[in-house]
This record gives C-alpha cells, structure tokens and sequence, in this order.
C-alpha cells in the first residue's frame, strides 16, 4: 500500500487537502448536517426522544443518516435544496452546513521519546503506577477514528491487560463480538452505507480495516508489545505503542481514503458516549470557521464531557499557513524525523557516495555499476516524473533511472518504480525537489530504490551531464540508528500561523511522523520480495502517524493524573517539550534551517516531562465561548456551543488572553510603539508544594521588550493558581515575526511558554 493517496491524512498521501460537497440542487438529494435547538415545547429527556425530535424535521421516515447527542444538537439526514429551505423554516432551525469529503492524513519511537520500560514478566500486569513507555496508559480508553482495524494482530493482544473500567458502555461489530478483548474493548462501524443488505435488520458491516491507516494508528497510540516487528527485514525490534496498557476502541468512519464529516462525527458522538479519554483523528479538510466546520464543533462537545482530542496538523506543508484543525480546544499535531534511516547509498561512477532511503532491500541487489540515465532525458512532457507510459520507446534496459519527485497523486513513488521496471529498468534514484529538502521517505518500492535528499540530487543530476557515460549502485545499508539531525520538521507537516485564529499558536506540538512502524493488516512490497513468517507491519510517514503518538502520550498522563482536564493536559504536552534536537541544537527545518514555532509548535513532545509538568495553565468550558464570542456572532457561537449564547451577555476574551499555553500577540501597523500590549495568564500549581518560581523571558530580537508582573509566584497548596501579566513592547523597526520564551523556572521544573509577536 503506497502511502500517498489523496485522503488519509499519514496523509496517506502528502498533496493538498480536498474536500468534496455533497451539495444538493433542485431535486437532487445530497446530505446535509442540521443544527438545530429545542424550543421550550420541545425537551428530549433521552437519546431516543432527541431522535424522534430530530425526525420531526424531515420530510419522511429513511431521511435520517445520524442523529448526535454529544458532539452537535442536530442531525444529518439526506434532503433536496427545497427540503432543506422548507426545514430552515422551522421552529428551532439554526444553520445546515453539506456533507463534505475529508482526507485520511512503530518499533523505534517510544524509546526515541523516552519511554523506554521494558515489558511485564509473563503473565504479570503493569501497575497503574508503571512508569515508561511498556506500562503506560493503565486504565485509559483511546478511542480511535479511522479506517477500521485488524483485530487478529497481535499488536492488539490483551495479554496482562485488565478489563475495562467499569464506565465503558461500547460493544464490538465483529460477528459474534468475541473478537474483541481486554486490549481492543471496541469496534463499531459509522458509514452511512456500510449495511449489511443480506441482513433483514439492516445491521452495520464489522469494522475490518480495509485499508491499514487504522490499524496503523491504532497500535501506535496504543498497540501491545510485539517482538520481532519489521517490515522487509528492516526496523527489526519490539513494536509497542505509546501508551502499550491503555485500551483501544475503533471507528471506522472512512471506507477507504476518503471520510464523510457526517460520519466523522458519529464516530465521536459514539466514542464519547462509550467512555473514552482519549480521542485520536488522522483525518482532516480544508481550514474553515469554526462554526462552518462540524469536527470543530463536535470536538468541542468531546472537550465539554472532558474527553482530549488530538487531531493531525496537516500534510501541506511547507507552505504558509497551510495548517488545519487549528481551534485551541484540540491538539494539533505536527510532524518530525527520528534518528532512524532504512538506508540505502548511492555510489555515482566518479566516487560520489549519497545517502537515501528505502523499505525494499532484496538480499540479491546488485553490487556491480549499471548505466545511469535522466527519465527527462526522454523527451516526452512530464518524462522526468515517471508516470505510466512516460518510458514507452526510451531505452532504460538494466539501467539505473533518476525519476523526480512528486508529479501529482496519480503517479505516486511507488508507480513510478513500477514504470522503471515494467521499462526493464535495474533501478530507481527519487531525488527531493527544493521544497522537500532533506526529508526522506523509506517504503516499500518494487525494485532497488534509494529517495535522496535535495542536495543529492543536484549533485547526481550534475554527474549524469557531466560525462558520455554516468554509472551507478545502489546499495543497501539497512536499518542505521543514531541518525542526526533528529528530530528534524518534515516537510509535509503544515505549517501555521493559523487562518482562523492567527492569535494562537499552531500547531501545538511535533511528534515523530516519518518513517514510523506499526502494525498493518497484510504484507508489504513487491510480489518478489522474501516472505517472511509472523505478523505484518508497515512504514509509513504523515501528520496521521505523529497524531496517534500524542494520543497515546495523552493516555500516557491521564493514567497518571486521572482528573485533568483536556486543557490542563495539553498545556502539560506544550509546556515542557524540546526546543532542542537529540544533540542539543535547535530543532531545524527540512532545509536544516532553524525551524520555526509555525513549523514546531511549542517543540517536541517529551512524556516523561509532561507528566510531571509543575504548573499548568486550564481553561474552562465557559472561557472558550468567551473567546469565541470576540470571533463569531452570536447564532454562530450557537451552533459551536450547542446551545443559545447570547454574545452581548458574555465577556468576551480576546484570542491573546485566552489561557491557553503558548502567548501570541499581534499589533496592527499603526499600533502605537510606546504602548504595550497586556496579556493576563494564571497558573496552577500541579507539582511539590511548597515551591517557589522564577520568571525568565528568552528573546532574541531586541526590538521587542518583555516583562513579566510579578517575577516570582510562590505556592504553599498543590491546585493552588496564581495570575501573572506578560506586558510585551512592540518596539520600532523589528522584525514582522519575532519568537521567544517566557518560563517558570524552579528548583525541580521547567514551564515554558513560546510567545510571538506578529507585527
């Protein structure tokens, strides 16, 4: 499975977002999501009076796709354009958004990020107190929404594991229900068309994983330890998620790469309804308002009963910002590198060595030079990028061919392997364009294949001018650990600021997202590649691989801290991460430039850390409908909410003063520079009491002045909060963007908050 197709978001594919509407016109019937609000008439005191409510709506019984309880007062249920107009004509109508289309967007990684634990003795359990990566998440529900799941993997063993706690209320689609176990607690199917029509009761079809995104993220969020995992030979080690005690539930929401938003939200609706903490979404669409946006307004529901969602930043990067799933109440997760390579070097005829990647390593690969050709080289438009038929007539017979990257959705990297070697060609060299820089990606090609960074490339393209009769190997190295720079930005990962709320930080947070290991329905790499015995795995990149990472790093403090809320976790998360790489240098970006917080976030997730974070900053349920009450009208706020708000009647909260765990301020052009900007934060006190904190601001642009009122809090009780003021200078002739820090520094902790200043 090639793992760049335009909709999961591993972003199974690494192209731009598209989001398809559903859109009804005239008679044609298209579906719509409703949201509506009871009148006083009108009280549904259980799930099923709201749905009997919500029919009233309609013009006829079969209309109803889903009807929410938890994560939008409203429904989804499939109208023409007049239906529609006849039902915004009713008592308690709101608003009607169309159904849309979103996209879909390992061995190695725990101990990369420190949770490095080694597993329980045979037939022992992991404490809820365990710590490190192999006892996290006891007593922790993931839910996951996705592609469905593989259930027979053993990364879903249940081993040790205890049952569930006892506020689980799911159930398993699996014929029968005993698939489903202590580890994987549930499965259940939300697709609207997904029935079973053999079956006189219309029941929905099992949730199996057709396409291997979920099972995917799944396990790395919270897969069981799995010795001996690899993919063609290579990563070879003990597969465990992040949070490996946790439980998992799965709903598969997407049939193949592409989700229906109506279903998205079932799939929350139900995930919140069964008990889960956690909630994990490698899906994602086009950045739109919040209220315009039912994910965002659902998600908002799942903060409300205190669930965490973490949800993938985006596959459409490096481009400004291109970042999605960007309101404050979610995580949004970047992507970055580890010190891993699945190596494989390309020695050129003149002695030139170059380091790429590659999955596919076949035992019999040639030692021996080929001739080294340019596919463009063939003259034909677009020749270069190796697209179906783009050889035809150009002679690559037992030749190493140079096919550049990218060239659109339908000519992915591993069709074009497959065109060099249905053209008789020896090999396949995928040099990076500039906007990919140094970012490499191993998998599974169907022949000897190295992808080589941007800097390779011109050199191995300059080689090829440069002499009647260019050579070159391709050789395979294998699985190479200690790697640096690490971690390093992906190019892919979407990069902020944020369209929706410039005034907060996004994306939040990075975590590992390339070249990540986990479990997979079935096997991998060409048909001529060694099979080898035992379960299957993958490799595959995305913001969809380091979103599950932060769920299962969520799981991980919540089994520690049961009574957190979602926002006093992510400030945890966002508070205590690396700025700096595993050498101790500043995280760089794919051109291995210092790489920015819109690239960043707050920095690299460290667990261990955020466990034990010191302060934190939480926000209430009711301080986010301020702060959109500063962006939106009233009926919008509404809809977000779920409930009537009146705006006029509510405080509103500027994006700046929300207490959110990043500060960003922003000045307009004619901001007078002898006037500072106020911003207002209060901490709470989480750790050792008592204890004592120091303020410190790092910033490396002297043009702007900050200070922080006052410079030392001192607690005596733990959950005890203490407010403080950032007063920030704008200063004269700086520069547009400029970051920095302000942190709490005690004997034992320290809390960093990244600020920025957008002139």
């Amino acid at each position: 499975m090639d793992g760049f197709k335009l909709s999961l978001l591993s972003f199974l594919p690494f192209v731009f977002v598209l989001a398809i509407a559903v859109e009804a016109t005239g008679d044609e019937i298209g579906t719509f999501i409703v949201h509506v609000q009871p009148q006083e008439s009108h009280v549904a005191a259980t799930a099923d009076d709201r749905k009997e409510w919500y029919k009233t709506f309609l013009p006829e019984d079969g209309r109803l796709v889903h009807a929410y309880h938890h994560v939008a007062s409203g429904f989804a249920a499939r109208l023409t354009r007049q239906e529609l107009d006849a039902v915004s004509a009713m008592p308690g109508f709101v608003s009607a958004v169309p159904d849309q289309t979103h996209t879909l967007q390992t061995t190695h990684t725990p101990q990369f990020l420190g949770l490095s634990a080694p597993p329980p003795p045979q037939g022992k359990r992991w404490s809820s107190s365990s710590h490190g990566g192999s006892g996290a998440g006891a007593g922790v529900i993931v839910g996951v929404i996705d592609t469905g799941v593989f259930p027979d993997h053993p990364s879903f063993s249940d081993a040790g594991m205890p049952p569930p706690p006892a506020k689980w209320k799911g159930h398993c689609d699996f014929n029968g229900g005993s698939v489903c176990n202590n580890k994987l607690i549930g499965a259940r199917t939300f697709i609207a068309n997904a029935t079973n029509s053999s079956s006189s009761y219309g029941e929905r079809l099992p949730p199996v994983d057709d396409v291997g995104h979920g099972t995917h993220t799944a396990s790395t969020a919270a897969g069981a330890a799995v010795p001996g995992a690899h993919v063609l030979g290579q990563g070879l080690g003990v597969a465990a998620g992040i949070a490996p005690h946790a439980h998992v539930a799965v709903y598969k929401v997407c049939p193949n790469e592409s989700c229906a938003i109506s279903d998205i939200l079932a799939g929350v609706d139900a995930a919140i309804a069964d008990g889960c903490d956690v909630i994990s979404i490698s899906i994602g669409g086009p950045s739109v308002p919040f209220h315009e946006n039912p994910v965002a307004v659902g998600t908002f529901g799942a903060m409300e009963k205190g669930v965490f969602v973490s949800m993938a930043a985006g596959n459409a990067g490096p481009n400004v910002s291109s970042v999605i799933n960007d309101a404050p109440w979610m995580l949004t997760v970047a992507a970055s590198t580890m010190d891993r390579s699945i190596r494989t070097t390309v020695r050129l005829g003149n002695g030139l060595y170059f380091d790429g990647e590659s999955l596919y390593q076949p035992n019999d690969s040639p030692s021996t030079f080929y001739p080294l050709v340019y596919a463009g080289a063939s003259g034909k438009p677009s020749a270069e990028f190796c697209g179906n038929g783009s050889l035809d007539g150009f002679d690559v017979r037992g030749k190493i061919v140079v096919c550049e990257f990218g060239g659109g959705p339908n000519i992915t990297r591993i069709i074009k392997g497959a065109v060099v070697q249905s053209a008789g060609g020896a090999g396949m060299i995928l040099p990076n364009h500039f906007p990919e820089g140094y970012t490499t990606l191993a998998e599974a090609h169907v022949l000897p294949a190295s992808h080589v960074d941007y800097v390779a490339g011109l050199a191995i393209k300059a080689y090829i001018n440069s002499t009647a009769n260019p050579v070159a190997q391709i050789l395979p190295r294998g699985t190479v650990l200690g790697t640096t720079p690490a971690p390093a930005m992906a190019f892919f990962s979407s990069r902020g600021p944020s369209v929706q709320n410039p005034g907060i930080l996004k994306p939040d947070i990075t975590g590992p997202g390339v070249n990540v290991l986990a479990a997979w329905p079935f096997q991998v790499g060409p048909s001529s590649a060694q099979v080898f015995p035992g379960p299957t795995f993958n490799i595959i990149s995305g913001t969809s691989m380091s979103t599950p990472h932060l769920s299962g790093v969520a799981a991980f403090i919540k089994s520690r801290h049961p009574h957190w809320s979602p926002a006093a976790i992510k400030s945890a998360i966002m508070t205590t991460a690396d700025i700096t790489d595993r050498s101790g240098n500043q995280i760089l970006d794919e051109q291995r430039a210092p790489a920015n917080f819109f690239a960043t976030g707050a920095g690299h997730v460290n667990p261990e850390r955020a466990a034990d974070p010191g302060l934190v900053y939480d926000i209430a349920p009711c301080d986010y409908v301020g702060y959109l009450c500063g962006l939106y009208t009233s009926q919008e706020v509404s809809v977000i909410a779920r409930r009537p708000v009146n705006c006029s009647a509510v405080a509103a909260i500027p994006e700046h003063q929300l207490n959110y765990p990043s500060i960003s301020v922003r000045f307009p052009r004619a901001w007078n520079s002898s006037e500072p900007v106020l911003v207002r934060r209060t901490a709470k006190n989480v750790g050792e009491v008592p204890s004592e904190y120091y303020a410190a601001v790092d910033m490396l642009d002297t043009t702007v002045t900050v200070r922080v009122f006052p410079r030392t809090l001192r607690f005596t009780g733990v959950n005890q909060e203490k407010d403080f003021t950032v007063v920030v200078w704008p200063g004269q002739g700086g520069a547009r963007v400029v970051q920095g820090a302000v942190r709490w520094v005690s004997e034992t902790h320290t809390v960093r908050s990244p600020p920025y200043n957008n002139g």
